[in-house]
C-alpha cells in the first residue's frame, strides 16, 4: 500500500463521499471514525464508531492505525448534524485528537483539513471575494470554530514539518445533504434579504470530494479556497427552485429565523450572514495548486438542490 489514510467524520455525507472514492482504489488502505456509521456500503474501508467527544479513544485509534495521510472532515456545522454548542465542542475535540495522535505517532506526511470560506467573515468593508491572502476575521460562531481549527492545523504543520492543506469550502449543499442552508432554501416560502441581496457561491459534493483527494497528492501547506464558478443571490436561488422569496430586512430576521426553525429548518448565524451580506471567494489558487476544476457551477448546484427523484413502484410479481 502506498498510502494509509485515516478519515475523521466518515459517517457524514462528506466523509462517506470521500471514503467511497478511495474505497475503489487498491493502492491505499483506509480507515475512518465518526459518531455515526457511513451512509453507504464500503467493501475495503474499515470504520470505528467513536464520538468526537471521546478524544482519547480517537487518538488511540489513529495512533494504532499509524496513517501516512489524514483527512480531517470531523468539523461539525451548526444545525447540520449537531446543535450549535455541540458542533463547536465536537469540532475542537476531534481536531485536538487528530493532531495529538499525528504528533505522537510521527508517521503522518500529509493532512487535509476541512475549513470554510465563513472564516473570512463579512464585516463592513471586507472584500466580497477574498483570496487566501485576505485577513481571517470571522463574524459568526461557525467562522470562529474554523479559525480555531486552522490555528491548530498551522501549529502542527510548523512543529512537525508535515504539509497541512486547509480546504476552505464554499457551503456544500445537495438534495440529500444535511446542510442547514440547503434545508432552508427548500422551504416553500423562503425569507431572503430585501436589500442588498448580495451573491453567494456554493459547492457540489462531487467537487468537494475530488478536491479533497487531489489535496492528498499535492505538496501544499496552507489554505485553499474551494468554490464553484459563479454565484447567485438568495432571491435568485429561491426562484430557481420554484419557491416564493419573502423579502426580509433588519430586525425581521429574528422573527424569520424563529418561524423557519419551528418549521424544521433552523438557520444558523452564518446562514443569515450569507443571505444578507453575500459570501464568495477567489478559488484560483486551488485550481492551480490542485490541478483541479469544479464540474458544477453555483447555478447548477442550486438546480441540483431542488432535484427530487420521483418514486417508481416496481411490479415484483412479474419478476417472481
Amino acid at each position: 500500500m502506498s498510502k494509509r489514510i485515516f478519515i475523521t467524520g466518515m459517517g457524514g455525507h462528506l466523509g462517506t463521499s470521500v471514503a467511497l472514492a478511495l474505497d475503489e482504489r487498491t493502492d491505499v488502505e483506509v480507515m475512518g471514525a465518526d459518531i455515526d456509521p457511513p451512509r453507504r456500503h464500503l467493501t475495503r474501508t474499515a470504520f470505528e464508531r467513536v464520538p468526537p467527544e471521546d478524544s482519547e479513544r480517537l487518538t488511540a485509534l489513529i495512533s494504532d492505525f499509524a496513517p501516512s495521510h489524514l483527512i480531517h472532515l470531523g468539523i461539525y456545522e451548526p444545525h447540520a448534524r449537531s446543535r450549535p454548542g455541540d458542533a463547536h465542542s465536537r469540532s475542537l475535540s476531534a481536531t485536538e485528537a487528530v493532531f495529538r495522535a499525528a504528533a505522537d505517532g510521527d508517521t503522518v506526511e500529509r493532512v487535509v483539513v476541512r475549513s470554510g470560506i465563513e472564516i473570512y467573515g463579512r464585516r463592513r468593508g471586507s472584500p466580497l471575494g477574498p483570496d487566501e491572502d485576505s485577513a481571517v476575521d470571522p463574524t459568526t460562531p461557525y467562522g470562529r470554530t474554523l479559525r480555531d481549527v486552522e490555528e491548530m492545523a498551522r501549529a502542527f504543520a510548523r512543529d512537525s514539518g508535515a504539509s497541512v492543506a486547509q480546504l476552505r469550502f464554499a457551503p456544500i449543499v445537495g438534495p440529500h445533504i444535511p446542510s442547514p442552508i440547503g434545508r432552508y432554501l427548500r422551504l416553500p416560502l423562503v425569507p431572503v434579504a430585501a436589500v442588498p441581496d448580495l451573491p453567494f457561491a456554493l459547492l457540489h459534493i462531487d467537487d468537494m470530494t475530488h478536491a479533497t483527494i487531489a489535496a492528498l497528492d499535492a505538496d501544499w501547506s496552507g489554505p485553499l479556497n474551494v468554490v464553484a464558478e459563479g454565484a447567485v443571490s438568495g432571491s435568485q436561488a429561491v426562484r430557481l427552485g420554484g419557491r416564493i422569496p419573502v423579502p426580509v430586512m433588519g430586525p425581521m430576521w429574528v422573527l424569520a429565523r424563529s418561524i423557519t426553525g419551528m418549521l424544521g429548518s433552523p438557520l444558523p448565524q452564518h446562514g443569515v450572514e450569507m443571505l444578507v451580506r453575500g459570501r464568495t471567494a477567489d478559488g484560483g489558487r486551488a485550481r492551480q495548486v490542485l490541478d483541479w476544476a469544479p464540474r458544477f457551477s453555483t447555478v447548477e448546484v442550486v438546480k441540483d438542490l431542488y432535484q427530487w427523484a420521483s418514486v417508481v413502484y416496481l411490479d415484483t410479481r412479474e419478476a417472481a
